[in-house]
This record gives structure tokens, C-alpha cells and sequence, in this order.
């Protein structure tokens, strides 16, 4: 008799497409385990169906909360190497007030507002006009943590959203380096903000020695400072001249910058600083090559937010 309840214990369940709980002792925990199994699944759709129907009448009667924009940001979940996925608050750059900035009447202009950047994107020259993105000391330390993201997994390549986004091979033999605006140093906490920031859109024709010398010393204090002052908002891009170089297809559509500027502001302090270094090998102290934002503005015709104060220019606060 026993060996006939099991077998139409077996067959139910089978037919019910669930499988029989891991230690079965006896008929009688059979059937204990089962009617249990099945009051819990119940209870899970009746609870689950009053939380739904909770949570769609508070959606309907509660009115729609808006944060600042400067202040805004989303949390998402980090899958990192050799890890469980971590949960951090990442800024929103598209909503960031701090980030925006003001592009001359008459330049060519195309926003684009990758999950980590903010690229103001010149179709024209096809170079940006300037990349701007925050940083945080959170950033910055999964950034530095031994399972970062690894700059030889990710390659150089062309947004294809973007119609006049030069392609990888268009820098090729031009004696120019790709030059990101937006470092990969800051972006290795995350895969996604990595394979946005080696989008040619975020590239300008720069100097190769500038590149692997003074300008990386450059981006590599601004990665420290982030974590000392907890939070940074960063602008890069190109001084533009009159008459630019150009290189590309047919050599002649991609602008190459007389110079380069940084712009940056730490909101928790205050402060804010500004560098200018020629397209050109730049040797000697960062501090050499340190501006005020309003020349920055003089020298761009771009305008920076008015929270952002205009005419500091002290490098003895920024070692």
C-alpha cells in the first residue's frame, strides 16, 4: 500500500511539473511537505497581488517627487570581476546642472549623454567641443580596486548612432594620438561607462608625447583629487585656432585643437581650478599651465556654470 502512495505522490508531482522536496523520510512527510509547499506558494500569490495593487494606488495618489538637478542620481548594480555584484549611486550627468555648458551661437553642436559622460559633440569638426562628467571618491576607489575594469579589453571605436563620428582608422598615420577628453582611468568602475569613453566622440588628434606625459600626469592628480574632495565635476576639450590643421578621410575632416583645456570644481569645497596645455609636448609642474575658468571661457567661447567660481587660480590648493 505504502509503495502505491509513493508512486501517485511521484506521478502528481510530476504532473504538476515541480519535483519532489530533497529528503524524503516517509509517506507522511510527503505529504506534509507538499501541503505546505502549496499553502506557501498561495500565500506568495495573494501577498504578492496586495503589494501590486498597494503599490499602483500610491503611484496614482502620490504626486510625482522631483530632485534637484545638481544633485540627482540612480542606483545601479555593478557586475565587477571576480566578484558579486555591487550596488552604487551613480550622478546622473544628462540632469546635472553643474554639467552643462553654454556653446557659442553659430558652433556646431550635438549632445550626447553616455551613462558616465556628457559629450557636446562637433559634427563639423568632428571632435567634441567639450566632455564634462562628475567623479566621486566612490568612483575613483572601485576604480582603483584590484578587479577595475582593464584598459586592454576595450578598443577604439566609432558610436554609430552619431552619423559624422570618425572611424578608429581615420587617426592612422596621422602623427596624432587618440586623446581621450573623458580618461579611461576614471571610467574603470564600470563596463559600460569604459566602452562609452573609447567612442571616437570623446577623442581629439593630440600630441603623442602630451598624451603619455604631462597631460596624463594631469589627469592622474585630478583622479586623486576626486577622493580627497569627495566629489568633482570635470570638463576637457580642444582650444580650437582659426584655421586647424586637419586629418581624417581625404585629410581634411577631423580638426586638430591648437591646445587643450581642464576645467575643475570641487562643489563641496568651493573651489575651482583651470589648465591650458599647448597641442605640443608641455615639460614642467602642473601649476605652470594653471588658468582661471573665465580664461578658459575667453579662450573657447564657452560658458560654465555660474556656481562655478570664475577667477580662482591658486594650484597650492590643489596638491
Amino acid at each position: 500500500m505504502r509503495q502505491i502512495v509513493k508512486i501517485w505522490f511521484l506521478v502528481a508531482a510530476m504532473v504538476m511539473g515541480g519535483a519532489l522536496p530533497p529528503q524524503v523520510m516517509g509517506d507522511n512527510g510527503i505529504t506534509t511537505q507538499w501541503s505546505a509547499q502549496a499553502k506557501s506558494k498561495k500565500k506568495n500569490k495573494k501577498s504578492k497581488k496586495k503589494s501590486s495593487t498597494k503599490s499602483s494606488k500610491s503611484s496614482k495618489s502620490s504626486p510625482s517627487s522631483k530632485s534637484s538637478p545638481s544633485s540627482a542620481s540612480r542606483l545601479v548594480t555593478i557586475p565587477t570581476i571576480g566578484k558579486t555584484a555591487s550596488t552604487t549611486a551613480i550622478p546622473q550627468q544628462s540632469t546635472n546642472a553643474l554639467l552643462s555648458v553654454g556653446i557659442p551661437k553659430g558652433v556646431s553642436n550635438q549632445v550626447l549623454n553616455y551613462q558616465a559622460i556628457r559629450v557636446n559633440f562637433n559634427p563639423s569638426l568632428r571632435i567634441p567641443n567639450c566632455v564634462a562628467y562628475e567623479l566621486t571618491a566612490t568612483m575613483v576607489s572601485m576604480a582603483d580596486a584590484p578587479d577595475h575594469e582593464s584598459r586592454k579589453n576595450y578598443n577604439y571605436a566609432k558610436d554609430s548612432s552619431v552619423k559624422s563620428c570618425p572611424e578608429n582608422w581615420e587617426y592612422r598615420g596621422s602623427g596624432y594620438s587618440r586623446g581621450h577628453m573623458a580618461p579611461a582611468m576614471d571610467m574603470r568602475w564600470d563596463r559600460t561607462a569604459m566602452k562609452e569613453c573609447f567612442y571616437m566622440t570623446n577623442m581629439c588628434p593630440q600630441d603623442t608625447k602630451l598624451n603619455n606625459d604631462h597631460w596624463r600626469v594631469l589627469e592622474e592628480k585630478v583622479h586623486r583629487w576626486a577622493k580627497r574632495d569627495k566629489r568633482l565635476m570635470v570638463f576637457t576639450g580642444p582650444i580650437m585656432g582659426k584655421n586647424p590643421k586637419m586629418i581624417g578621410k581625404d585629410k581634411q575632416n577631423i580638426a586638430v585643437p591648437d591646445a587643450f583645456f581642464k576645467v575643475v570644481y570641487a562643489p563641496e569645497q568651493g573651489r575651482a581650478i583651470a589648465f591650458i596645455y599647448e597641442n605640443k609636448p608641455c615639460p614642467g609642474n602642473f601649476s605652470k599651465y594653471a588658468v582661471t575658468v573665465a580664461e578658459v571661457e575667453r579662450r573657447t567661447g564657452l560658458t560654465f556654470s555660474t556656481a562655478i567660481p570664475k577667477h580662482q587660480c591658486t594650484p597650492t590648493d590643489w596638491q
